[in-house]
């Protein structure tokens, strides 16, 4: 064959064009309302996401949000799975594009005298240099197009939930963080509640001495003391233990970060836009990532659809070819070969049906995790928006609360000190006014946290994210 027909062959290989089984892709339609409940209250209008350090203004926070998104393991396993991906999707598409290949060699062979014609011993060798075409297929029905539009869809998938997985982080962090500051502040309530009761107990102690208190006074105040210190290990415990989880999970080891904030300061932003429910579909990569696994089914269904017809395969060289390593570039050495070859399935026990059953089924299985993943996200940011406007209720309440515990407090001491009530009520007052102090540290991180998951749940800077 001659050398240019070789080459309008191995061209018209990589250009050919077949037509393709894949069913058409039509989004399904989301299963939630078009509006949010009415107990939300969330504006309709779609608005930018900030990025995190915008979100998230305390200075030390957002180093640790930084320590993680390098040195998190798991961010790095996600990353690691992006890579793998696109190595997949690459090894897949290079199934579309002609194999071509040059070799040289050679081929020396010995023939025993018995054996030889001549009746002696012969050495015969051979020389070759071709380029060749390795066992292309023709694309007709799309076969290798629809593998190769599975792959980019996985590896899409693969993206968007790295991208998933790093807002989760940012959010992750900032709850433990949250975490952190609401054990250090409780346990420094604790702390200064111990020494209130410390010189309570020694103040009841004196008035038993002159005889203004008596025994059950004391031991009333010896045990406030004991309970405030128990309680004091205990909130030490939880501190300890949310610092060891916010370490491990910044997975970095530091003593410099920048001094933080107080939950009272974080600053972070409290009216966030939530948009419409449909904006979900393309601000939450999870979202994105089930629709990308969705396609990548869909495909598949035409690469099995297209299992059922022939297949063209090319396998093709030119080159030159002698007997004397001399003689490869005489011009009577030219080589060629050419060798199509058409398979079709006529027998294979139902495996091809089966294929084509399973890929249907896939499809099936990702249009539900799909709409699922619809649903669930739905159902978080409305359960946020819910958390994050009658959790800043509760805290106008807990703080109104706790100031007249205050008060309380402050009366109930007065009242003891001029011997007009016993000391069961200033006891009682202590309880309460520690109680409401504790409740609005916990209150407030709770719409803090709020806030830090409705940034993940809206679906955050993950677009910008790279």
């Amino acid at each position: 064959m001659p050398k240019k027909t070789v080459l309008a062959v191995v061209l018209a290989a990589a250009l050919a064009a077949g037509c393709s089984f894949v069913p058409e892709y039509l989004r399904p339609a989301p299963p939630v309302p078009a509006q949010w409940p009415a107990e939300v209250r969330a504006d309709g209008a779609r608005a930018a996401l900030p990025d995190w350090r915008e979100y998230f203004p305390d200075a030390r926070l957002q180093a640790l949000i930084a320590a993680a998104l390098e040195h998190n393991r798991d961010l790095r396993i996600a990353a690691a799975r992006v890579d793998e991906a696109r190595a997949l999707y690459g090894v897949q598409r290079a199934d579309r594009l002609p194999n071509v290949s040059a070799g040289a060699g050679q081929n020396a062979a010995r023939t025993p005298a018995d054996l030889s014609a001549r009746g002696r011993d012969t050495i015969s060798r051979r020389y070759d240099v071709n380029v060749s075409l390795l066992s292309f297929e023709l694309d007709f029905w799309g076969r290798v197009a629809s593998l190769n539009e599975a792959a980019k869809a996985s590896f899409l998938a693969t993206e968007e939930a790295r991208r998933a997985f790093r807002l989760s982080l940012i959010a992750g962090v900032a709850d433990a963080y949250l975490s952190l500051q609401e054990a250090e502040e409780r346990a420094g309530l604790a702390a200064r509640t111990v020494a209130a009761r410390a010189e309570t107990l020694r103040l009841v102690g004196a008035r038993r001495e002159v005889g203004l208190a008596g025994d059950l006074d004391y031991l009333q105040a010896d045990g406030a003391h004991e309970s405030a210190r128990a309680e004091l290990a205990s909130l030490e415990r939880q501190r300890a233990v949310a610092a060891n989880f916010l370490r491990a999970l910044v997975g970095s080891e530091r003593d410099d970060w920048p001094p933080g904030r107080s939950l009272g300061e974080q600053g972070i932003v409290p009216d966030l836009a939530a948009g419409l429910p449909s904006d979900l579909l393309v601000r939450r990569p999870d979202i994105l990532a089930a629709e990308q696994r969705l396609l990548a089914a869909n495909a598949s269904i035409g690469a099995a659809r297209a299992a059922f017809f022939p297949r063209i395969a090319l396998t093709a060289a030119s080159g030159t070819a002698s007997a004397e390593l001399s003689g490869l570039f005489d011009g009577g050495s030219r080589a060629w070969s050419f060798q199509p070859t058409l398979s079709l399935p006529i027998f294979s026990g139902g495996r091809l049906t089966a294929n084509l059953d399973l890929a249907e089924a896939r499809k099936e299985i990702a249009v539900a995790e799909y709409e699922k993943a619809i649903q669930q996200a739905f159902r978080e940011v409305a359960d946020l928006l819910v958390a994050r406007e009658k959790l800043a209720g509760q805290l106008a309440a807990q703080e109104a609360f706790d100031r007249t515990q205050q008060q309380r407090l402050v009366l109930a001491e007065a009242r003891y000190a001029a011997g007009v009530s016993s000391f069961l009520e200033v006891l009682d007052a202590q309880r309460d006014a520690f109680a409401a102090r504790q409740g609005v540290i916990q209150t407030r991180r709770a719409l803090l946290a709020a806030a830090a998951q409705l940034y993940k749940a809206l679906g955050g800077d993950a677009a910008a994210a790279g």
